[in-house]
């Protein structure tokens, strides 16, 4: 099999599908915690962006990867990449308000930065069987 066997339009377009909805999710989270509570607009897509998390682990483990068995393994390494994407992501969005954009504007703007971060290291490393295999 070739080496980036994950890597194909059928799992990106699955997962870009599953990501609206769970951007959508995350966007009303934090919306609601930013103009709702008065939470910086940081912390609010991070708590948005961690809840979203695990409704992503399990839509694209079944449906985008189609995982059979080795939830264990694979849900670990899913939600190692998601911290670090959750991080990439308050990141973003902080020095984009900084850089003086609208909060929507650096929310959008991480977002897409992120979602090419999260399909490559979940096809690559959370859901490969080999990269799980050498990672124990």
């Amino acid at each position: 099999m070739p080496r980036h066997r994950h890597l194909t339009t059928g799992k990106l377009a699955r997962f870009l599908l599953v990501g609206a909805g769970v951007t959508a999710l995350q966007y009303l989270l934090a919306s609601l915690l930013h103009w709702g509570a008065g939470l910086r607009a940081a912390w609010a897509s991070g708590i948005g962006y961690g809840v979203g998390a695990f409704v992503s682990y399990a839509a694209n483990a079944r449906f985008t990867f189609r995982l059979e068995g080795g939830h264990a393994g694979a849900l670990w390494r899913f939600m190692a990449v998601a911290a670090s994407g959750c991080l990439l992501n308050m990141a973003l969005v902080e020095l984009g308000q900084r850089l003086g954009l609208a909060v929507v504007l650096a929310q959008v703007l991480a977002t897409l930065v992120v979602l090419g971060w999260n399909f490559l290291t979940n096809a690559l490393w959370s859901f490969d069987r080999a990269a799980a295999a050498r990672s124990q």
